[in-house]
């Protein structure tokens, strides 16, 4: 499913190169579900952005679905983006004016899908993830954890094979967190694959593969 191979990533900062994944390897198989830990500054959401085709290695290689992305043009990319990997952050990044429904809608009207098919992948969406009754209500009107859930039902109506969440209880209570991380768990649960990057490790310990990051290179490699 996922394959990284000596994947190098470096940014200017200044006059200074800050080297943020140092030859990162790593593997993981369909419906895998890892916690990415480690300090400010270890390189978490730069390998995110990499898994998630945001961004491109300097060098190496990454295997996903046994397509090697770092050949892909653009074009490729987003295509590749938009069908196999569904993205959750900890800043819910929903449209303000649009209502719950058609925020999930949205990458499905990107796509071109028809309104019909659209209207039943997002009730079904919605109900699935006990949103029903707030299908029209907009962000400022929900709360943080319906606010989160309504992004996991964006994140997941193109029906990807990867999620990536980036701190998704970040911005949460600690009932609304544990929702939101058991909707996440009950998505891997259904054969996707999920990937969490976090700083607690109440969340982190969940997983049932655990990497910890240091500096750009992945130091600790944990499964239970």
């Amino acid at each position: 499913m996922i394959r990284l191979d000596g994947i190098n990533r470096a940014f200017k900062v200044g006059s200074e190169t800050v080297h943020a994944l140092r030859d990162v390897n790593l593997e993981a198989e369909a419906g895998a579900y890892l916690s990415i830990m480690g300090p400010s500054g270890s390189g978490k959401s730069t390998l995110l952005n990499i898994l998630g085709l945001l961004d491109r290695p300097d060098s190496g290689n990454y295997l996903l679905e046994s397509t090697d992305t770092t050949t892909l043009s653009e074009v490729q990319r987003t295509i590749a983006r938009r069908e196999r990997i569904g993205f959750v952050f900890q800043a819910f990044h929903l449209v303000p004016r649009l209502t719950a429904a058609q925020n999930v809608e949205l990458p499905m009207t990107l796509a071109g899908i028809e309104p019909e098919h659209r209207k039943v992948r997002v009730a079904e969406a919605l109900e699935n993830l006990g949103l029903s009754d707030r299908a029209d209500h907009r962000p400022d009107q929900l709360s943080g954890g319906e606010r989160q859930r309504v992004a996991i039902a964006r994140a997941t109506i193109m029906r990807p094979a990867i999620l990536l969440a980036d701190e998704p209880t970040g911005n949460l209570d600690k009932a609304s967190s544990e929702d939101v991380i058991k909707t996440l768990e009950s998505l891997n649960q259904t054969g996707i694959t999920l990937l969490v990057v976090t700083h607690d490790p109440e969340i982190g310990e969940r997983a049932r593969r655990r990497i910890h990051m240091v500096d750009g290179a992945i130091v600790v490699d944990h499964s239970r």
